[in-house]
């Protein structure tokens, strides 16, 4: 028998009682006779569907959402939250104390107004500003900085970085490897177990398409592993009640306040929905790709086939396609081009140009 159905059954039982209670009042009598009846039975019955029917509204359903909220708030929210009621209660307790001299019933009602004033704004306040009241306290005695964020501050034999969550598809894409190696990554790299295991997953399905996919991404783990110069580590952190790796990840992440890297574009968008910070392969690549400007002349071979008639389509050496006018007849040739219009897209950078001859 679920909580549910049982605070129904007591809901049923003590609003039926209090329904009553209600109605012997009404009556002027508890003795059961015709008259008494008219108000006994009646309310009785109402009251005791009113129970069965809001009982879980009372119970069930608060604990639900209270654990629901609590789960998703950090330690740091918690922490942040608690202190901020005490203090707010504090003040409201000194508040009170002029509150009690005047007449009946202020007295009575104003200071219970004030705690739960003072003890909201006490709460809200700790909550928004928490990052800067705990980086004041942390602050070291003549020094204007974070200890956590001095130059050289050493955590562990390292400097003190934020840690990166990294997600199923990053790591098949494998770039974050290339990226890693070159050192411009100097936060350790995480994989939580369930992220591990998805991967596992993906290298066993009978689809040779994603097993080869899911055997590339443990294989770039691999190499990470080996050649990253910074920590890649494989972590046992899990979130209860939630079953999806991306909702777990994103969950993750807000409990750390770790950034998500990632090129999952759903991914993305939910985590920014949700305040967490995300770290984009694709708008990286697309950021530190070659920039031209129209007017601009360059070379580049043409080795293929327009979609419309005449074009001819060539690449740079970091990817960017470019749409040659009229460069058909040049196929398999090397010609000097001018660049005509740069066209940014969702699926990157595309230059059109036309032979310069």
């Amino acid at each position: 028998m679920s909580a549910e159905i049982i605070f129904r059954i007591f809901g049923f039982i003590l609003f039926g009682i209090i329904g009553w209670l209600v109605g012997t009042v009404l009556a002027g009598t508890s003795d059961l006779n015709a008259l008494s009846l008219r108000y006994i039975l009646p309310l009785s019955v109402v009251g005791a569907i009113l129970g069965a029917l809001v009982a879980p509204w009372l119970t069930t359903r608060p604990a639900a959402w209270i654990r629901r909220v609590i789960r998703e708030l950090t330690a740091a929210q918690l922490l942040a939250g608690i202190i901020g009621l005490v203090i707010g209660l504090v003040i409201a307790a000194l508040a009170s104390l002029p509150l009690l001299s005047l007449p009946y019933p202020f007295k009575s009602i104003l200071p219970t107004i004030t705690a739960i004033i003072f003890g909201y704004l006490g709460i809200m306040v700790m909550v928004l500003r928490q990052k800067d009241i705990f980086a004041f306290f942390r602050r070291r005695p003549g020094s204007s900085l974070p200890t956590d964020a001095e130059p050289g501050a050493d955590n562990g034999g390292g400097k003190h970085e934020e840690a990166l969550l990294l997600d199923t598809s990053v790591i098949i894409d494998g770039r974050i490897a290339d990226i890693a190696t070159t050192g411009f990554i100097r936060a350790p790299m995480l994989i939580p177990r369930f992220v591990l295991a998805e991967l596992q997953y993906i290298a066993d399905s009978p689809d040779s398409l994603r097993r080869n996919r899911g055997r590339r991404g443990l294989e770039m783990l691999n190499r990470m592993q080996r050649e990253s110069p910074v920590p890649v580590r494989i972590v046992d952190m899990d979130v209860e009640g939630i079953r999806q790796v991306d909702a777990k990840l994103v969950q993750l992440a807000r409990q750390m306040e770790a950034p998500i890297v990632t090129n999952d574009y759903n991914l993305n968008r939910v985590a920014g929905l949700q305040g967490v910070k995300v770290l984009n392969i694709n708008e990286l690549s697309n950021a530190v790709k070659s920039v031209v400007l129209p007017g601009e002349a360059m070379g580049i071979r043409v080795i293929q086939e327009g979609k419309e008639t005449g074009q001819g389509i060539g690449y740079l050496d970091d990817g960017t396609m470019v749409v040659v006018e009229n460069g058909r007849r040049y196929m398999d040739s090397e010609i000097e081009v001018v660049v005509t219009k740069v066209l940014q897209t969702n699926a990157g950078r595309m230059i059109f140009a036309s032979p310069n001859r």
